[in-house]
C-alpha cells in the first residue's frame, strides 16, 4: 500500500509541474502589485485613476482547464471613445474558462460570435471582426446596432453584407485600438497603439496618448498575446517565416485579400445574394465582411481560413496550432484580424460565474521578462530632450519594470516604473541641468538595460 502511495505521490507531483509550464496556466499577466486602471474623458487628456484592479487577479487550474479571473480592466490607459459611445470600461466578472489541451475540430467549423472570442493575456476580451451592423436590402440603409432600425428577421438574423468594425468604428477606438460594449472593453484587432504603425491612421493618441498590451517588434518573435475560445494561443504580428521555427522573422500575413468589384450583387464564391451599397467614398471595399476573399498561398508565412497556422514558437517548441493578430505592410489591423471568421479547433471555452471542480492556484516563483531576455531593448524620444524623457519598451512586458534616471556621477535623479502589460514611461526633465544621464532598468532589483541620454535645456 506504502508503494502504492509514493506512485500516486509522484505522479500527481508530476502532472503538476507539468501543468505550471503550459503557456495556458502561466502567460497571464497577474496583478501582484494592486496597480489599478485608468481612463480618458473627452476633453480632458489627463487620466483619471479607477479604483479597479488592472490586468488578471488569479489563474487556476486543474488537469484539463484553466481559469483566469479578470477585471477586463488594462494597466493602459483607456478611453475616451469619441463617436458617441456613452459607455466606459468596467469591471467584469466571472472567469475565462480555456481548455489545457486543445484540439482540432474536424467537422464542420465553428463560426466565431458577437461577444467574446478570446481573452488576451492582461484579461481584456477579443471579438471578432463584427459590429453587429449589417445593410437591410428592403430600406437600402443600414440596420442593427446604436441608432439604426432592427435588420429583417431581428436581432441575430442572417444578413448578406455585414459591417466590418476596424474600419466602420474607427473613431471610436482609443489609442489602445479597444473600446467597449455596455463595458465590456474589447480590441477587436492587433492590441498596440495608433501612433506605433508605420503608417498612423487615427490621430487620438495625438491628445488621449496611451500604449497598448505590446509594441511590434520585426527583429524578434512577437509574444504570446492571448488565447481563443478554443483554448489555441494567439500571437503579435511577427514569427518565424517557416513553420518549423526557422527562416528567420517575418510578418506573419492573412490570406484574405480585398474582392475586385464595384458592386456588392454576390460573395467571392459566387452565390447571388441581396444586393448591398455599390462600393463608394461612403461604402468603401472592406466595409464589409464579404468584401473580402480567401487566397491560398505557398508561401509558409500566410495564415488558412482561421486565421492561423500549425507553428513552432518560443513558448511552443514542439509546435502548436497558432492564431496571429495579422497587420499589413503599414502594421495596420488587417482583416479576420486575430481569429475567424471560424474557429480552428473545437469551441469549448468561454465565462463561467464559478469553478465547479478542484483547482491549483498558480503562484509562480520568480518574474521574468518575455523570452527571458535579460536586455530591455527600448526607444526614447526626444533624444536629445528638454522638458521630458519618453521611453517605449518593445516587446511585452510581462513583469514590473524599474526605471531610474541617473547623472554621471551615479546619483539617482529620478525613478518611474513601467507596469505590466503597458509599454510606456516617462520621466520629467524640466528641472535638470544640460548634460549626459544614463536611463538604467532593473527587474527585481537586478539591472537588466541602460541607455545613455542627452538634454539641451
Amino acid at each position: 500500500m506504502k508503494k502504492t502511495i509514493i506512485l500516486l505521490s509522484l505522479l500527481l507531483n508530476g502532472l503538476a509541474a507539468y501543468s505550471q509550464t503550459n503557456p495556458a496556466i502561466t502567460t497571464w499577466l497577474r496583478n501582484v502589485t494592486s496597480i489599478t486602471g485608468r481612463h480618458y474623458l473627452q476633453g480632458n487628456p489627463t487620466p483619471i485613476n479607477d479604483n479597479v484592479l488592472a490586468n488578471v487577479q488569479s489563474v487556476k487550474y486543474s488537469t484539463n482547464w484553466v481559469y483566469v479571473q479578470a477585471t477586463g480592466i488594462p494597466a493602459y490607459i483607456t478611453g475616451p471613445f469619441l463617436d458617441g459611445n456613452p459607455s466606459l470600461a468596467t469591471e467584469q466578472t466571472g472567469y475565462f474558462k480555456f481548455p489545457l489541451s486543445p484540439v482540432q475540430n474536424t467537422g464542420t467549423p465553428t463560426a466565431t460570435n458577437a461577444g467574446n472570442i478570446g481573452a488576451f493575456i492582461n484579461g481584456v476580451a477579443l471579438f471578432d471582426w463584427r459590429d453587429g451592423v449589417a445593410w437591410n436590402p428592403n430600406t437600402m440603409a443600414l440596420c442593427g446596432g446604436p441608432g439604426n432600425p432592427p435588420c429583417p428577421g431581428g436581432m441575430g438574423a442572417a444578413q448578406a453584407w455585414n459591417r466590418d468594425a476596424i474600419p466602420a468604428e474607427r473613431v471610436g477606438f482609443d489609442c489602445a485600438k479597444a473600446h467597449p460594449a455596455m463595458g465590456n472593453y474589447h480590441h477587436h484587432q492587433n492590441p498596440s497603439a495608433f501612433n506605433l504603425d508605420l503608417v498612423v491612421i487615427s490621430d487620438i493618441c495625438d491628445l488621449y496618448p496611451a500604449d497598448g498590451l505590446y509594441v511590434i517588434d520585426e527583429t524578434q518573435h512577437s509574444p504570446l498575446i492571448g488565447f481563443a475560445y478554443d483554448g489555441f494561443p494567439i500571437y503579435g504580428a511577427y514569427g518565424y517565416k517557416n513553420t518549423t521555427g526557422t527562416g528567420g522573422f517575418t510578418r506573419i500575413k492573412s490570406g484574405y485579400q480585398l474582392r475586385n468589384i464595384t458592386v456588392r450583387t454576390h460573395y467571392a464564391d459566387g452565390t447571388d445574394v441581396a444586393d448591398g451599397p455599390p462600393v463608394s467614398t461612403t461604402y468603401p471595399l472592406g466595409y464589409f465582411r464579404e468584401d473580402y476573399e480567401f487566397i491560398t498561398h505557398s508561401e509558409p508565412e500566410y495564415l488558412d481560413v482561421h486565421n492561423g497556422r500549425f507553428c513552432v514558437t518560443p513558448e511552443y517548441p514542439n509546435g502548436i496550432y497558432c492564431y496571429f493578430a495579422t497587420v499589413d505592410a503599414n502594421w495596420n489591423s488587417a482583416y479576420p484580424y486575430a481569429v475567424g471568421p471560424t474557429f480552428y479547433g473545437v469551441k469549448n471555452a468561454g465565462k463561467v460565474t464559478t469553478i465547479t471542480e478542484a483547482v491549483t492556484t498558480y503562484s509562480p516563483t520568480s518574474a521574468v521578462l518575455e523570452h527571458g531576455s535579460e536586455k530591455i531593448k527600448t526607444t526614447i524620444f526626444p533624444n536629445p530632450s528638454s522638458d521630458f524623457i519618453a521611453l517605449q519598451i518593445s516587446g511585452l512586458l510581462s513583469e514590473k519594470l524599474e526605471v531610474k534616471l541617473f547623472d554621471m556621477n551615479g546619483r539617482m535623479i529620478q525613478q518611474t516604473t513601467v507596469q505590466p502589460g503597458s509599454t510606456i514611461a516617462y520621466l520629467d526633465t524640466r528641472t535638470l541641468y544640460s548634460g549626459t544621464y544614463v536611463i538604467s532598468y532593473f527587474l527585481n532589483g537586478n539591472l537588466v538595460g541602460g541607455d545613455r541620454v542627452v538634454l539641451q535645456q
